[in-house]
Formats: C-alpha cells, structure tokens, sequence
C-alpha cells in the first residue's frame, strides 16, 4: 500500500511539474516575436525613463549597480 501512495504522488507531481512545458510551433512564434510582448514593449518610453533615472542619479548605467553618482556605495 505504501508503495502504491509513493507511485501515484510521483506519478501527480510529474504531471504538474510537465505541464508548463510547451513547445511552440513555428507559426505561433511570430505571434510571440512581436514588440509588445517584450520587457520593454516601447522602447522610447524606456529611454525616456532611462535618461530621467540617470539625471536624477548622477550617473550613467547606474541601473544594475549599487551607489550612487556621488561615488558612495
């Protein structure tokens, strides 16, 4: 009996740990290709932000690191 308990809960968590796999056909992959459906779907909006960020900072590719234009980290 226990054996058959441990089969069947292996057999579920596979289940639900394959289920977010999914291939992707070669014509849905336009659809996925398209600009909205990137990190930054605007990409002047990003500038944007991106130059304010870095005035405002003092510094320029202060986004992935620690410390500021001042030199303090």
């Amino acid at each position: 009996m226990n054996k058959l308990k441990c089969c069947s809960l292996l057999v579920v968590l596979i289940s639900l740990l394959s289920s977010g796999c999914v291939q992707v056909n070669a014509w849905e992959r336009g659809v996925l290709a398209k600009q909205e459906m990137g990190w930054d779907p605007d990409p002047l909006m990003k500038q944007l932000n991106d130059h304010v960020y870095f005035s405002k900072e003092g510094s320029t590719g202060g986004v992935s690191l620690g410390g500021g234009g001042c030199g303090c980290n």
